[in-house]
């Protein structure tokens, strides 16, 4: 007993001489404006070296969408686009409202429609969401400054950002409804809770997702303040604009828009028809690799049991899809995708796994905060402001994660990256509140470890940007080789979309109608490899057939069906990106001859 006292003395001496880690010197100088520089910088650095790049994917429809408004700004989707198999009306086929196209054309009217201006347009948008998460965390950490990182250096945000379509700008908006709304709500302040509402309108107004801030902000309200009050009033500013926004577009198109969309979906989901569980695993993985930050802070936080468990479960679910387990549904490498992926299976086996280990930290992050503070709450039995507040927030975090995580696996017509996108700066925030509890983060050796997580995070995500590009640049390279191929042989026709119709329409090529094809005998069809709306034998006598083949360097890819990257759209494959050996790009150049009969 007397041993026991005597070590018990000398261990308290001890702890009292020990000193604690030294903080770096220039922690006690850094400054709010200091986090600001460095975000604005980092952010421009990232994404100045894109700002050049061709228009990608979606992007030609947002422009085109520019272009109509500038001519007529009551009715931005007032003309006719063949972008699938037929020529159809521009509100058939875009399944976003239009303020991002209003902002496009805003920028486009200043500066002109090249690409330069309006990503450097977009680049402004990408600076407001990162300084906005920036503000927010402020509300639900120490460590703002983490948490805007951790959103900025992820490969959902980067490739996003690099675009002209409408998700960064919607995902920014939504983010400083959500500053002006918890800063207004306790003690009340009108000005700007109606500012918070106006927000949360343009974001709806920009993508429709964005409706669901409404219920997000009413559930966070009612649990920090623990009743009904005049705040309420202000989310009607976003209904009263939904609702207006239906009946403007029904007006103008037949339909509202807003409902469109929603059928659309669901149309989409019933003719891929994956099963819930395929589509679970995918928005799980697609979690993962968007979100990247807690792949990389796992061993900061975790204990290695957790872990190989973690990573044990994600194999054993990655190796069953390559095994064919699961229900994808039609995809674009049809019965033979899997087969393919087969060929690469350990590389994109162990790619998978690593994308659903992320997912599956993503949700531990999740409900590990609302336990603690659940948790916390009952074993204090306080229920202050302080108490109420700190469970609303984690609830508002845990909501915003999981109904995106559910609208991007089970409500939108396709799983992909742009949907997940939204939950990204909750994962950070979690994130930051996870490191708050388990690391010194103002020691050398914490800010060393979060440093060296970051530039891993930063590092593949920029490389999945290169690659992005990339494919945009093969695009337009494409489309270019074969204006200069064909120049003079005849009229030229095309299929396939994005941004190799983009330049080819200026170049003077038109789009092939696949329900109603217009060439003859004498033109000329070209089909790009890797793209969509293709087919493999048109209904034509093809007199020669010629091919153009560019070679991609930077092995890795968002868009590659061999490979099963699907940034944009699960119909490719399983996961968001895919390093690996790439597939040329390039082109078919067909000479017709006579036209077949119709099929």
């Amino acid at each position: 007993m007397n041993l026991q006292k005597g070590r018990s003395r000398r261990s308290a001496r001890m702890s009292k001489t020990k000193t604690a880690p030294a903080a770096p010197l220039f922690l006690q100088f850094w400054t709010k404006i200091n986090s600001y520089a460095l975000l604005g910088l980092l952010t421009v650095a990232c994404l100045l070296p894109f700002s050049g790049r061709p228009f990608h994917v979606d992007d030609p429809l947002f422009v085109w969408a520019a272009k109509q408004i500038v001519k007529t700004p009551t009715n931005p989707y007032g003309f006719d686009v063949i972008w699938d198999y037929t020529r159809v009306h521009m509100s058939d086929v875009t399944q976003n409202p239009p303020l991002a196209s209003y902002y496009t054309a805003a920028i486009g009217s200043l500066a002109g429609f090249a690409e330069r201006p309006l990503h450097l347009g977009f680049l402004v948008m990408a600076l407001t969401l990162v300084v906005g998460v920036y503000q927010l965390a402020e509300r639900f950490t120490k460590y703002p400054l983490l948490a805007a990182l951790a959103t900025l250096v992820t490969p959902g945000l980067l490739v996003s950002a690099s675009s002209v379509m409408c998700d960064t700008m919607m995902l920014a908006l939504w983010i400083w409804a959500m500053v002006f709304w918890i800063g207004g709500l306790e003690p009340e302040r009108p000005g700007f809770l109606a500012l918070a509402g106006v927000l949360a309108s343009a974001a709806f107004l920009t993508k429709y997702f964005a409706a669901s801030l409404i219920a997000l902000l009413f559930v966070y309200s009612v649990a920090r303040v623990r009743r009904m009050g005049t705040w309420a009033l202000y989310l009607l500013i976003p209904v009263a604009t939904m609702l207006a926004y239906q009946h403007w577009s029904a007006g103008l198109y037949g339909q509202g828009l807003m409902m469109r969309a929603g059928v659309f979906a669901h149309g989409m989901r019933s003719y891929i028809d994956s099963s819930g569980s395929a589509r679970a695993v995918m928005a799980l993985g697609f979690t993962g690799g968007c979100a990247m930050a807690p792949l990389w802070f796992a061993p900061l936080m975790w204990s290695k049991r957790k872990m190989l468990v973690a990573l044990a479960v994600s194999a054993l679910i990655s190796a069953t899809m390559l095994m064919g387990w699961f229900r994808l549904g039609r995809m674009i490498g049809g019965d033979g995708g899997i087969g393919v992926w087969r060929q690469h299976g350990i590389l994109l086996g162990v790619q998978w796994a690593l994308f659903l280990a992320g997912g599956l930290a993503v949700l531990a992050l999740v409900g590990g905060d609302l336990w603690l503070q659940w948790k916390t709450r009952e074993q204090t039995k306080v229920d202050g402001a302080d108490s109420r507040e700190a469970l609303a927030s984690s609830l508002l975090l845990a909501m915003w994660v999981l109904g995106t995580f559910a609208f991007a696996g089970f409500v939108n017509w396709t799983v992909n990256a742009r949907s997940v996108l939204p939950l990204i700066p909750a994962v950070a925030i979690l994130l930051t509140r996870q490191c708050e509890r388990r690391l010194e983060l103002e020691t050398r050796n914490g800010l060393g470890v979060v440093a060296l997580a970051l530039l891993a995070s930063a590092a593949v995500s920029l490389w999945i940007t290169t690659a992005d590009t990339e494919l945009a640049n093969a695009g337009r390279k494409s489309a270019f080789l074969v204006y200069q191929k064909t120049q003079g042989q005849g009229r030229l026709w095309f299929e396939g979309h994005w941004g190799f119709q983009y330049y080819l329409e200026q170049l003077g090529a038109e789009p092939l109608d696949l329900k109603n094809p217009q060439a003859e005998a004498g033109d000329l069809i070209a089909i790009p490899f890797n793209n969509v709306w293709t087919t493999e034998k048109p209904p034509y006598v093809v007199r020669s057939e010629e091919e153009i083949f560019l070679p991609m360097h930077v092995g890795a890819s968002t868009i590659s069906w061999p490979l099963g990257a699907a940034f944009y759209s699960s119909y490719w494959g399983p996961m968001p990106f895919a390093i690996g050996p790439e597939p040329m790009e390039g082109a078919r150049i067909l000479h017709v001859g006579e036209k077949t009969a119709a099929k």
